[in-house]
């Protein structure tokens, strides 16, 4: 009669479940990238002033992916003050969060580095 291995299953199970190291830390960045994100548009809604500016607030804490945030663009950009001193710093950091996010949807320049 042969031994069955019982670890064999569990560590199986365990390593399927949880993925590679890499995959791991690939999460992990992800995650980060998208905390780094939201705080950047709750900053710039946090700004927007009114009713707009609350449901723009909420709508962005709501958010749990980088898409939502990403539908949630055009609104907050729009809504910004133009006179406050911290709109064009939102902005910026905006534009920079989506273009690390999502590269290909940046707007190319037609002059490039060599």
């Amino acid at each position: 009669m042969s031994q069955i291995d019982c670890t064999r299953p569990f560590t199986d199970a365990a390593s399927s479940r949880y993925g590679l190291p890499e995959e791991r830390h690939a999460r992990i960045a992800a995650r980060r990238a998208f905390v780094e994100m939201k705080l950047c548009f709750m900053r710039a809604a946090a700004d927007i002033e009114g009713a707009i500016g609350e449901s723009l607030q909420f709508r962005v804490r709501q958010a749990s992916e980088a898409v939502e945030l990403w539908r949630l663009r055009s609104a907050i950009l729009a809504a910004l003050p133009e006179q406050h001193e911290r709109t064009r710093t939102h902005r910026f950091e905006l534009h920079r969060q989506l273009d690390s996010i999502y590269p290909e949807t940046a707007v190319s320049s037609r002059y490039s580095h060599l």
